[in-house]
């Protein structure tokens, strides 16, 4: 069932979004070769609480900690550990949380140093198959025109979308209806209306979309262990279009 927001719900759902997208902007300047994931993970914790939010990811459905740190070929859910980052890697931020009762979502991928030019390829194409997938986020327009847009632009520049995991509509609950894939056929799905609001989050491979979990039971990796991309922002279909919540 989907919920729609009203005005004022999503309102406060922008005050939460442009906090989240300060700390994952505060995060992201610290980040460099050497830091500990796990230092990430605190630093993560200590800015939400201080926020007078909570992290949305810990203790759901049993995850570990406060935020997702995703390296080269993890394309979702790694779990920040011990691991040092070096000059080179590529890191998906993944940051949740929930602030006045509502949740807001979001996701970036950068590379640490000078990375391959593919891998910036990569993330560049990632960057922009967002938000061609959130221009299509238009009261009236179907679901699945935010998928196929998503998919095209990642295949015509030679990469794979995954399959395996999808956007989600989010409010009072961190995943809500609907399901966002993306990959599908435009002009299919349900037809959007004013006040859904959608975590639109494409995740693109360098190789093959096939996926494994590893022995955590969330770590997702790519089968073929090419590196992979996410982005992602919680946005609101509105009368006057997308409105972006989370910048």
């Amino acid at each position: 069932m989907v919920f729609l927001k009203t005005k004022e719900e999503i309102a406060k759902m922008k005050k939460a979004g442009i906090v989240l997208s300060r700390i994952i902007e505060i995060l992201c300047s610290r980040i460099k070769a050497g830091i500990k994931l796990s230092e990430i993970d605190m630093w993560a914790e200590v800015l939400i609480n201080n926020a007078g939010a909570r992290p949305a990811f810990k203790n759901y459905r049993g995850y570990p900690s406060n935020i997702c740190t995703s390296v080269n070929e993890v394309i979702v859910h790694g779990i920040p550990d011990e691991r040092k980052l070096e000059n080179g890697d590529i890191l998906s931020l993944d940051i949740g949380m929930e602030i006045d009762g509502f949740f807001v979502d979001t996701a970036t991928t950068f590379g640490i140093g000078k990375i391959n030019p593919k891998l910036q390829h990569l993330i560049d194409i990632t960057r922009e198959a967002l938000y061609l997938g959130i221009n299509q986020a238009k009261k009236d327009n179907h679901l699945f025109d935010i998928s196929n847009v998503i998919q095209g632009h990642a295949e015509k520049n030679g990469f794979s979308v995954v399959r395996d995991f999808v956007g989600h509509g989010i409010g009072r609950e961190l995943h809500e209806d609907p399901e966002i894939p993306n990959y599908g056929q435009a002009g299919c799905g349900p037809i959007l209306q004013e006040g859904m609001v959608l975590a639109i989050e494409p995740m693109i491979n360098l190789g093959k979309p096939e996926v494994e979990i590893l022995d955590d039971g969330w770590t997702a990796v790519t089968k073929d262990r090419l590196p992979s991309a996410h982005f992602e922002h919680t946005i609101a279909v509105t009368s006057d279009g997308p409105k972006i919540l989370t910048s």
